[in-house]
């Protein structure tokens, strides 16, 4: 059995979201981010943890809706269509 140890999260600037991800640990990722420059204020976990493949299901989900509500675009910091 996999272990339920990915969560979902979203980078906020304001209330917009700039990103959609996954990860294992929020509190590093969130540095990461910063290292790369993204410009965001919070970094919000999305639901529980869920296995990787569910976690990664959920994005790509994630993703699809917010096309379907910003005219085909993905949030400013998410390169391709799965994130």
């Amino acid at each position: 059995m996999s272990k339920r140890n990915t969560f979902n999260y979203n980078l906020k600037k304001r209330n917009k979201v700039v990103y959609i991800g996954i990860t294992n640990n929020l509190d590093k990722r969130a540095g990461e981010h910063k290292l790369d420059g993204k410009d965001f204020d919070i970094i919000e976990k999305i639901g529980r943890a869920k296995t990787f493949n569910g976690a990664s299901k959920s994005e790509s989900k994630q993703l699809a809706i917010y096309r379907e509500n910003h005219k085909g675009n993905n949030p400013k910091y998410n390169k391709t269509k799965n994130g």
